[in-house]
């Protein structure tokens, strides 16, 4: 949530922000209802100690007559009292709701732009492959390597599931435990979350505004399936406070992750790459303030070499404004070559959310002096699984039709060097 103070301040730069992330909000009706609102709230205070002023004046006086012109008196103060009530409640509301539709504003640093398309390049590692021979695409190598089982997963599940088998199943722990193994020792703890969240946890992650229509929902009950582990490590702390030493917290999450790829029909529909469950790890973390930036950097800079160890091609994207969501206030992503569509996918992101969610989630921290602050967040994707199986099966194919297991994997798959029909 925004600070309201500052759009008191800043009314043109929230409106900016609004416009750059293209979204509507009518900031002029916020500022009426929470200036209204805040009169209100002033008048039911004064009123309420004049009540209790003249409550008081009620007990003293002794004299009968004048007794009762008190009491007539006090009956009209609680009478305005509970009339201001409702008032109050339905400004309330209001202004509740026209906070929480203003979502996270860009960073100064974010480049304005529309959407996806407008997404630009900061760099790139390795070169795209060149094979001499005919390459297949995912689904072909894990079809015939019998790792990858879509026509039985839609028998059980329906379409945009599928099954890990053998030395596919294999690879996602191996990948696992390789990430797990460099991100413990740089200072995460890991964490096996689960994987249903409360509504009010959801929303004030941020995710429920203008993302419901992505989310599963557990029919009859207070419960949703995360999209994410961010969504659970961020409510985690809910209502507590950090003391200044305890920052940055981080943690390194492991989940099944559920969406529904609404809006997504026709897209990626036979496969892996799109599908409504899938494993993610997820970094996630509480900083100072002033330490966000610097954060932001370290996850994408550990974003870069868990790749980098897996020898993927891969470029960084810088996304416009347009194309961010609501908690983010900037995010970059990594998209990896794939060879079949000659072209790079998305396989992992880093925001930072500032203090855009810690205000929601009521997640602060106690500084040295005294102060208390509300905590940034941040997180990052350390591998979306499948989308990381796809990248290796096709990178690194060879002419027989076996894939070539990334050295940095291979002691977390007994030794293995290649995925081989059997």
């Amino acid at each position: 949530m925004i600070d309201i103070k500052f759009v008191r301040e800043n009314p043109e730069a929230v409106r900016a922000g609004l416009a750059a992330k293209r979204v509507t909000v009518d900031v002029d009706r916020l500022l009426a209802v929470d200036a209204e609102r805040r009169a209100k709230i002033t008048d039911f205070e004064q009123l309420r100690a004049k009540q209790n002023r003249e409550s008081e004046a009620v007990a003293k006086e002794r004299d009968a007559a004048a007794r009762q012109e008190k009491i007539v008196a006090l009956k009209a103060v609680k009478d305005d009292l509970k009339a201001l009530e409702p008032e109050i409640g339905s400004l309330t509301a209001e202004y509740d709701t026209l906070m929480r539709s203003i979502p996270n504003l860009p960073r100064p640093d974010v480049r304005v732009g529309r959407d996806d398309s407008e997404n630009y390049t900061i760099r790139t590692f390795g070169e795209p492959p060149r094979f001499d021979f005919e390459a297949r695409d995912y689904m072909t190598l894990g079809e015939s390597l019998d790792i990858i089982d879509v026509e039985r997963a839609g028998k059980t599940s329906g379409s945009r599931f599928g099954f890990l088998k053998g030395d596919g199943a294999r690879l996602e722990f191996a990948l696992v435990q390789y990430a797990l193994e460099k991100l413990i020792g740089d200072g995460f703890t890991p964490i096996v979350p689960p994987v249903m969240i409360n509504e009010r946890s959801m929303s004030a992650m941020g995710y429920m505004d203008r993302g419901r229509d992505e989310i599963y929902r557990v029919e009859g009950e207070d419960l949703y399936l995360v999209g994410t582990s961010e969504q659970v490590m961020g409510a985690m702390h809910i209502d507590e406070t950090f003391q200044e030493n305890e920052l940055p917290r981080r943690y390194v999450g492991f989940s099944t992750c559920f969406r529904k790829e609404a809006g997504s029909y026709g897209k990626d529909v036979r496969g892996i790459l799109r599908v409504h469950q899938f494993d993610k790890l997820e970094m996630f973390s509480y900083t100072v303030p002033e330490g966000s930036d610097a954060e932001h950097e370290r996850i994408l800079a550990t974003e870069e070499g868990l790749m980098q160890g897996l020898n993927l091609p891969y470029r960084v994207l810088g996304i416009v404004s347009g194309d961010l969501g609501d908690p983010a206030a900037r995010k970059f992503d990594i998209e990896t070559w794939v060879p079949s569509q000659n072209t790079y996918r998305e396989t992992h992101s880093c925001s930072t959310c500032t203090d855009w969610q810690a205000r929601r989630l009521n997640v602060r921290v106690r500084r040295n002096n005294g102060e208390m602050q509300f905590c940034h967040t941040l997180n990052g994707t350390a591998f979306a699984v499948g989308r990381t199986i796809i990248a290796i099966l096709e990178n690194y194919q060879r002419a027989d039709g076996s894939v070539a297991i990334p050295e940095v994997l291979r002691p977390y798959m007994g030794g293995k060097t290649a995925i081989t029909k059997r």
